[in-house]
């Protein structure tokens, strides 16, 4: 009779799922289209929401010109380039957003689309959120990074801001000469299908490596990738990136909440001031860029070196950039 037991005991335990353990919670993804209205018009802006199990936190992440929302989720050598995967084994949930006129959200008129109306859009993705979220941060890379400050800066309903590839003294000796390298959508061989107005530029065919990646190493994979899937960005993104981020009336000035800003030493945007913020370490980083968050009650940095403007595809340093940003946000009151 025990031997029965134990074979039924054996039988059972065989057939039943074995629980994960609580670190290995699975993380749930799903495509969120959020309806979102400037002025009289109504678009849809485009999301990847990535929940772990239990998460109490989410992350708007919003990505810089010519870049959709994988750039936080970049699939080349696994997950080494993914800040999204990174986020989500540590507990945090992520929203990697397409702005409006790229990607899988809807494109208006190129006039329509600027610094002040994506934040306004990204202010109403957020607040689809916040309910169900104690806490709720946004970052950006890039104009995406304005497009964050701005969000924080005018509406102050987040938590903390994570600036990244975006300082508020630019190289302009180097950051001015890359921008030729830009041309109109509609002339491009990839994208002119899309039918957009000449106020969308995308750029040159061949000129990623040179303009986003360099001295980073030239990988084929990943520089293929790139080409691929390369965006759009409005005139008018750079524009009002400039007005709204620039050392006279910086929209960071609002911010009333922790920031945490991410640079590349070898960016347009890194230098020796006013040509670029001081990024010869994280304190010097820190010294540099406080004055322009006079309210924000901490500033914190970290440096990548050796990697061009769009330092997500650095995997040399991905682990130390990404927990990084992990530790900064959980030491969050």
């Amino acid at each position: 009779m025990r031997f029965r037991r134990l074979c039924a005991a054996v039988l059972l335990a065989a057939l039943l799922p074995v629980p994960a353990p609580a670190s290995a919670a699975a993380t749930t993804c799903e495509d969120v289209y959020t309806p979102v209205q400037f002025g009289l018009i109504r678009q849809t802006m485009y999301g990847r929401l990535c929940v772990p199990q239990g998460a109490k936190t989410v992350q708007v992440l919003v990505p810089g010109g010519t870049y959709t929302s994988g750039y936080w989720d970049i699939p080349v050598d696994g997950e080494a380039r993914s800040v999204t995967r990174a986020m989500n084994k540590a507990g945090i949930a992520t929203m990697a957003v397409d702005r409006i006129g790229s990607g899988r959200s809807t494109k208006p008129l190129s006039i329509l689309v600027d610094v002040p109306n994506q934040a306004e859009a990204v202010h109403q993705v957020i607040q689809k959120l916040r309910p169900r979220f104690a806490k709720v941060l946004v970052g950006g890379h890039s104009i995406g990074s304005a497009i964050a400050m701005a969000e924080a800066g005018r509406y102050r309903d987040v938590d903390g801001v994570l600036v990244t590839g975006m300082t508020h003294q630019w190289d302009y000796i180097r950051a001015v000469p890359a921008l030729t390298n830009l041309i109109p959508a509609l002339i491009d061989p990839k994208l002119s299908l899309r039918g957009l107005d000449v106020g969308y530029l995308t750029t040159a065919p061949g000129s990623r490596y040179t303009m986003f990646h360099a001295p980073g190493p030239s990988i084929t994979a990943v520089n293929t990738l790139d080409e691929a899937t390369k965006d759009v960005v409005s005139a008018g993104e750079f524009v009002t990136t400039a007005l709204m981020s620039n050392l006279v009336l910086p929209v960071s000035a609002l911010i009333n909440v922790p920031v945490m800003t991410v640079q590349t030493s070898a960016d347009y945007f890194c230098g020796t001031p006013p040509l670029g913020a001081d990024c010869s370490s994280a304190q010097a980083l820190v010294r540099s860029e406080k004055p322009f968050y006079p309210k924000a009650p901490r500033l914190d940095g970290f440096v990548v070196n050796g990697y061009g403007h769009v330092f997500n595809f650095d995997t040399k340093t991905a682990n130390s950039y990404h927990a990084a940003v992990i530790a900064w946000q959980r030491g969050l009151s």
